[in-house]
């Protein structure tokens, strides 16, 4: 299964709605991947796909200092699942993937 590409995400946390964008390619055999949102950049740690099941982990500094584990099912273009932030309640997880724009040749 592929999972490459740019996902915009929606986070349903306790502060309301969170927008991110998160992009996941491969380098050298390896899944990694960077989230965008609330004006900061962060990479990806421990990204792991088994099956259907993709996971990641990253640390924020806005809104508030937190670092957070993801846990999603992929199923085409579509993710759902959850973010936890340590002991807090987890947040619902939804993503779309942005369909990438073919390339013209000349």
């Amino acid at each position: 299964m592929s999972v490459e590409g740019t996902w915009d995400l929606s986070i349903s946390s306790p502060i309301g709605t969170i927008k991110a964008v998160v992009e996941l390619r491969r380098q050298h055999g390896v899944l990694t991947g960077a989230a965008h949102g609330a004006g900061e950049e962060v990479p990806l740690a421990e990204v792991a796909l088994d099956g259907p099941r993709l996971t990641w982990r990253q640390a924020v500094t806005r809104p508030m200092r937190l670092n957070l584990a993801f846990a999603v099912t992929v199923e085409g273009d579509t993710l759902i699942g959850t973010s936890r932030a340590g002991r807090l309640p987890a947040s619902k997880v939804t993503g779309r993937r942005r369909a990438t724009r073919p390339t013209t040749e000349r």
